[in-house]
């Protein structure tokens, strides 16, 4: 059996925990004292819309804090995925285009994972006039279109939403925002604090400007506010510095979720790949091999116009993408005994590396599932901005609400 990296939860930081199970792991997400995490959503969880929800892992990543009542996708393939993990009957399949705001149901939280393809750099970076990332006008568009707009409204979206233009499409982005009431503030998480998986991606969170935020305010850019998001927000107005705490950074080890029985490559495509890697690369390779390293994971890439594979070796994987085309698909290079075999990355060690629990449900084929995580939200990154931030401000948000009932 495999031995895989699962995550212990404490009131304010993550912590690992390797040889913990599944069913052994108990985790604290609320602030309130004796709450720990339910293995179900709770009747009383506050309720959430999930645009553009693909395979679910947000549902899943809220599903301790926040109900969600109502999802959407446009693909079908992703949709088996969440429909296979969460209540069915809550997911729309469709274009984003043809949902009515009036007739959705009431929630706190509005939560729009919106196209990055426009924003991305393995894209071609369209920005807001691209067909795929303009689409986050619609998320606004439905949410006009609600009886009563969200308290709490967040946007996700890849690095480029602050990097690229100069910053230009974050601010149109929070300027729509505060526009509709909010205030508005982003912050940058990378999934490595909490998983063997580089995956850095911008939260843009807004509240409405009747709730009291003061004590979430830093007041001034913290450790989740890199430079170019610093940029970009340079003399907004409604704007806040969302203060969370720091999480440590898991000791987790790719090697923890892979599965050293697979079938690997045989010699002939493994000769292949390995003359793929760059000399300097297959050297470092050999000698942390020789220091106990096993796994070194990869991508092809293009350099000069000669296709090479490019390896890893401080045992995270690089940051998952969909698998259109064979480069972005992620590999991995096992060395024992002084020898290298290679295969790509599992579906299940893929969902591992996003987060997602041991028996959640890929159905399809190996690229379907690939898709399916690759253009997805981390787990745990999306619990802990749950527990820390948005719980607290929807159950702020009730209390004013019944203080004024």
């Amino acid at each position: 059996m495999v031995r895989r990296a699962w995550f212990v939860w404490g009131n304010q930081r993550m912590y690992n925990a390797q040889t913990t199970t599944v069913s052994e792991t108990r985790r604290r997400l609320f602030r309130d004292e004796g709450t720990s995490l339910r293995t179900e959503p709770s009747p009383e969880a506050f309720p959430c819309l999930d645009f553009f929800a693909g395979s679910g892992l947000v549902t899943e990543g809220l599903k301790d804090c926040f109900s969600v009542v109502w999802a959407n996708d446009i693909c079908p393939k992703k949709a088996d995925v969440f429909c296979a993990n969460h209540d069915a009957t809550r997911f729309h399949l469709g274009p984003v285009e043809d949902v009515r705001g009036a007739a959705l149901p009431r929630a706190v939280l509005s939560w729009g994972s919106f196209p990055c393809q426009d924003l991305s750099l393995a894209g071609a970076m369209s920005g807001f006039s691209g067909s795929r990332s303009s689409l986050f006008r619609q998320w606004l568009r439905v949410m006009d279109e609600l009886p009563e707009q969200p308290p709490i409204a967040v946007a996700e979206n890849v690095i480029g939403l602050i990097s690229a233009m100069r910053g230009q499409y974050y601010r149109e982005l929070h300027a729509a925002l505060a526009d509709r009431g909010y205030s508005v503030g982003a912050v940058v998480l990378d999934a490595i604090h909490w998983l063997p998986q580089s995956r850095k991606r911008v939260f843009v969170i807004a509240v409405d400007r009747s709730v009291r935020t003061d004590d979430f305010d830093a007041g001034a850019p913290v450790w989740c506010h890199p430079e170019p998001l610093v940029r970009a927000a340079e003399g907004l107005e409604n704007r806040i510095w969302w203060g969370l705490p720091e999480p440590l950074r898991s000791a987790a080890d790719i090697e923890s979720v892979i599965d050293f029985s697979l079938p690997c490559f045989d010699r002939e495509r493994l000769d292949r790949l390995l003359d793929l890697i760059p000399p300097a690369h297959r050297e470092k390779m050999m000698d942390e091999a020789s220091r106990g390293r096993r796994v070194f994971p990869g991508y092809k890439r293009t350099r000069r116009g000669k296709q090479t594979l490019e390896l890893r070796f401080d045992g995270v994987a690089g940051c998952l993408r969909t698998p259109e085309g064979g480069s972005s698909r992620q590999y991995v290079v096992i060395v024992e005994d002084g020898k290298p075999r290679a295969r790509l990355l599992s579906l299940r060690e893929v969902a591992a590396l996003m987060g997602a629990r041991e028996d959640y449900k890929i159905p399809g084929s190996y690229n379907d599932g690939y898709r399916a995580m690759g253009d997805a939200v981390a787990v745990p990154v999306t619990r802990f901005l749950a527990s820390e931030l948005l719980f607290p401000l929807a159950r702020r948000i009730r209390e004013k609400q019944r203080k004024a009932s």
